[in-house]
Order: C-alpha cells, then sequence, then structure tokens
C-alpha cells in the first residue's frame, strides 16, 4: 500500500504541471487554425482530463476550471456557463439523495438490509446471495459507499462467528466471497436506476446539452433497461463466487444468531421509518410511471398525462416534492432534538462535491458542443462505423470498464460522452447506442481497490488480496461487456426507439456544428 500512495503521488505531482503546460502548448499552437475557439476548446479539455486521471488537485477543483476559463479564453460567455451547474439534473440528484440520508437517519436501510438476509436463508450460498440483493436493492436509491459501509461491519460478524466455530482457514473462501459479492452488487444494484450513481445523471443531462431537441431519458425507461443488466450480473456473479471461484465447503453451515440479533435491536418499526417507507414507496413509483413506458409488448401510459401543464414536470420536480413531504412531517422521536422526520441537517450531508462534479462535465460537454470540437473528433473516428454495431459497443465497453478500474467512473464518463455522441452522428448510429453501455460500464469496475468506492471498502476490511480480487474481477469485466452489449441491443433499442442504423433528426444539430 505505502508502494501504491507513492506511486500516486508520483503521478498527482507529474499532472499537476503537465495539465497547464499542455494548455499552453495547445494554445500557442492550435489544433485548428480555422477554429480558434475550439483549439481553446481543446486545451481545456486537455487540462481537465490530465487533472481529473491523475487526482492532482480534488475532481470538483477541476470541475470548477470552466467557470474560469471559458470566458477568459473566449470560449462561453460567463453568464452562460454559470446556470449550466444547476439544472434539473441536480435537483433529481439533490432530491433523491435528501431521502436517501433520511432512510439512514431513522436506520430504515438497515432494517431492510436485515430483512432480506434474514428472508433468503441461512446456508453460506444463500447467505452471501441475501447480501448481494440487499446491497443491489439499496445502491438502486442510497450512494453504493454509505451501503457498502453499512453491510461490511453486517458481514464481518457473519464471518467471525463462523471462523469462531471451523476455524479461519476453512472459513476464507466464504469471508472472500462474502466480501467480493457486497463490493459488487452495490455497484450493480447503482446501474439499475439513474439515482443508482453519477455516472447515469451525467448521461441524461449531457444528452440534454447535445441534443435539445431529442425526447428526454425517462427514469422509468432507465429502470426497464438497468433492471434486467443488474440482475442477470449479480446472478453470474454470485454463481461464480459460490461455485467456481470461492466455493465453501459443504459441511461449513452458518447460524442466523448475528442476523437474527441485529434485527432484535432495531426494535419494532418506529413512526418515522413508516413514513420515511411510505414516501420512499411513492417516491420510486412516481419515478418509474411519471412517462408512459413502452416495453415492447405493451405500452404503460404515465400518469404525468393527468396534469393540466405534464410537460412540465420532470423526475426533479418529483424528488423535490417528496423530500418537501418529508420537511413537514412532525417526528414523534425528539431524544436528538429532532422536530421534523427530514431537517435541516441532511444540507451538509448532500454530496455537495459531486454537485461540483456534475457542473464541471455538465460544462465540459457544453464547451465540445458549441464549438464544435465533439463533432472534429468524432469525424477522426469515422473509421468505428465501418465495425458492426454490436462490435463497436463491446469496444467501446472493454474501454470504459478498463479505463474506470484506474480512474472517476463520473469524471470518464463525462470526458467520453460528448466525443461518443459525435461518432455515433458521423457514422450513421443513434447517439444512445453508444452513450448507454458506456454509460453502463463505468459501474463495472471489478478488478482494482481503487476501481470503486465498494471496492476499496472491502479490501480496507483486510478479509481479501489485490490477487484474490483480480482474479475473479477480469472475468467480470469480460462478462459485463458482453451482458451491456447484449440487453441495449436486445432491450435498449425498444425501449428507447433506437434504431441502429438511423441518426434522427434530433441528432442533425449535432452534424451540423456549431454554425449549423
Amino acid at each position: 500500500m505505502a508502494i501504491q500512495s507513492q506511486q500516486n503521488d508520483r503521478a498527482r505531482a507529474i499532472g499537476l504541471w503537465l495539465g497547464p503546460m499542455s494548455l499552453i502548448f495547445l494554445i500557442l499552437f492550435p489544433i485548428d487554425a480555422t477554429n480558434e475557439a475550439a483549439s481553446k476548446m481543446a486545451a481545456v479539455a486537455v487540462l481537465m482530463a490530465t487533472w481529473w486521471v491523475t487526482d492532482s488537485i480534488p475532481l470538483f477543483a477541476t470541475a470548477l476550471l470552466p467557470l474560469v476559463l471559458f470566458p477568459l479564453l473566449g470560449i462561453m460567455d460567463g453568464a452562460a456557463i454559470a446556470p449550466i451547474y444547476f439544472n434539473s439534473i441536480i435537483v433529481l440528484f439533490i432530491g433523491g439523495f435528501m431521502i436517501a440520508l433520511t432512510m439512514e437517519k431513522w436506520n430504515l436501510h438497515r432494517r431492510i438490509a436485515l430483512n432480506i438476509i434474514h428472508v433468503v436463508g441461512s446456508g453460506p450460498s444463500r447467505i452471501i446471495l441475501g447480501f448481494m440483493i440487499a446491497s443491489a436493492f439499496l445502491s438502486m436509491w442510497i450512494s453504493n459507499t454509505a451501503t457498502a459501509v453499512m453491510m461490511v461491519p453486517i458481514g464481518l460478524a457473519i464471518i467471525l462467528q463462523i471462523e469462531n466455530d471451523f476455524g479461519a482457514k476453512k472459513t476464507h473462501s466464504f469471508s472472500v466471497g462474502l466480501m467480493l459479492g457486497i463490493a459488487y452488487a452495490c455497484s450493480v444494484g447503482g446501474l439499475m436506476t439513474l439515482l443508482g450513481t453519477p455516472p447515469n445523471l451525467s448521461l441524461v443531462r449531457i444528452f440534454e446539452i447535445l441534443f435539445p431537441d431529442a425526447p428526454s431519458i425517462a427514469f422509468g425507461q432507465w429502470i426497464v433497461l438497468g433492471v434486467p443488466i443488474g440482475v442477470i450480473m449479480i446472478g453470474i456473479i454470485w454463481a461464480l463466487i459460490t461455485q467456481v471461484f470461492y466455493r465453501t465447503p459443504q459441511d461449513l453451515t452458518v447460524d442466523r444468531v448475528v442476523v437474527d440479533r441485529e434485527r432484535s435491536q432495531l426494535g419494532e418499526m418506529s413512526f418515522e421509518e413508516k413514513v420515511v417507507l411510505a414516501v420512499f414507496t411513492m417516491f420510486a413509483i412516481l419515478l418509474v410511471l411519471r412517462v408512459d413506458l413502452n416495453l415492447g409488448f405493451a405500452s404503460i401510459p404515465g400518469w404525468s398525462r393527468l396534469l393540466p401543464f405534464p410537460e412540465m414536470v420532470d423526475d426533479g420536480t418529483v424528488a423535490i416534492a417528496m423530500a418537501a413531504i418529508l420537511f413537514l412531517i412532525p417526528t414523534r422521536n425528539r431524544s436528538k432534538g429532532n422536530k421534523r422526520i427530514m431537517g435541516p441537517d441532511v444540507i451538509p450531508r448532500v454530496p455537495w462535491n459531486i454537485v461540483l462534479l456534475f457542473g464541471g462535465g455538465f460544462a465540459l460537454a457544453a464547451g465540445l458542443q458549441q464549438t464544435g470540437l465533439a463533432t472534429m473528433i468524432g469525424g477522426q473516428l469515422q473509421a468505428l462505423g465501418n465495425l458492426p454495431t454490436f462490435a463497436m459497443i463491446m469496444l467501446i465497453c472493454v474501454m470504459i470498464t478498463f479505463l474506470t478500474e484506474l480512474t472517476s467512473n463520473t469524471a470518464t464518463t463525462e470526458m467520453i460522452l460528448p466525443v461518443l455522441a459525435a461518432v455515433a452522428v458521423v457514422t450513421g448510429t443513434h447517439p444512445l447506442l453508444l452513450m448507454i453501455p458506456a454509460t453502463i460500464s463505468a459501474s463495472c469496475a471489478f478488478m482494482m481497490p481503487v476501481a470503486t468506492p465498494p471496492n476499496a471498502i472491502v479490501f480496507g476490511s483486510e478479509r481479501i488480496s489485490i490477487e484474490e480480487m483480480v482474479r475473479i474481477g477480469i472475468f467480470l469485466n469480460l462478462i459485463g461487456v458482453l451482458v451491456i452489449t447484449a440487453i441495449v441491443l436486445l432491450v435498449g433499442t425498444i425501449v428507447f426507439g433506437i434504431d441502429p442504423s438511423m441518426v434522427p433528426d434530433w441528432a442533425n444539430s449535432m452534424a451540423a456544428g456549431p454554425d449549423g
């Protein structure tokens, strides 16, 4: 770990100087003498990419650079760039996160997890499956980091009990399997909903910026695509862990005393938990069914049709409305000074660094679009259009999956998505056919502890080694590529109305360039 830390420090130091040097070089020697704005945009993009990849300064600090550099370099007006940092997608993120934090505040997430584990069973393989289902479900709605932080101690308590009964050596496979199952399920759960992980929301807003005339990506549409991918991946991961890589001896039995003790300590469900559960359930239903859902074999009409102005209501509207309800309802538990079920204490706990990171990615996308740089880069990659559609998708998935093993998945998707959109347009492909697989792949990095926060958290438990994570992780990375490619082509094309062989009319604005 010390060697790894030294290598990271060296990379940060190199990136800190390399980024500004690249900026100056590209300004002095423009990539396109006929488009000065695009050349300067390239300089800013390289600087941001360098600092994001090397983590030379905090990611959110790098995300603030467009606010300064775009006006100074004549890329975009300061008054135009600032509003990009706060929009309907940010509102959805903040509202959803406040509801998730309130679930954590009243321990509802813990009750849900323990009940799922209790129901699934007590055999070693079933215990791992129970932890994975609970982790994945919670990660659909709350931070995968928070889910991992909660689930790992419960898992470790069960591991310690089994080690006392059977010894550490005989229990090792179960220990590794349980920790990996928690980490991987947290990541997979996040890809199943738009709220599950930041890259999903980044896609929605970047898509809106690049293609303002296109139909928005709705929460329900994403659920219909994401859940099949997540369920298949959870099943494959569980099978590989319990039956192939870390098979547990048949005579090893697990006493459910730990889970039962944890459940009994929670006591009866409180009034606050019941209210949060009701609001959370309503929140999920309203998000999923807001707009019409095309399931291929049937279409479910959305509830927003019943409103006088359905086109003015979006997912952010729903998120804030549900959060407001929690702000209004008084609590019956005043032991901690609480007056309302959701109080002002929730505001400092919202990850504002992620909000700023979102904004930086959105600003980057706007700059790439407005200057025509995205189209220029897409033109250079036009040869990708010679590949079959499935091969192009698989290539993109492989690239993103292995790139995010070492870089922030949010920063990576925000850098790559505008370029992929341009590649799709110039190669005659529907933009979402490339952008959606890339986004989902950013949540499928299973090899390295630094790839995702859940990976790092379970690695910190000291129950697994890097070799054990890499051993199964490389297979899961490749399996993820195949699953994502297949489900996007089979399900995504129906849900999002994608014709792989055709560029929609609303994408012509990008094809026309900044002056079109």
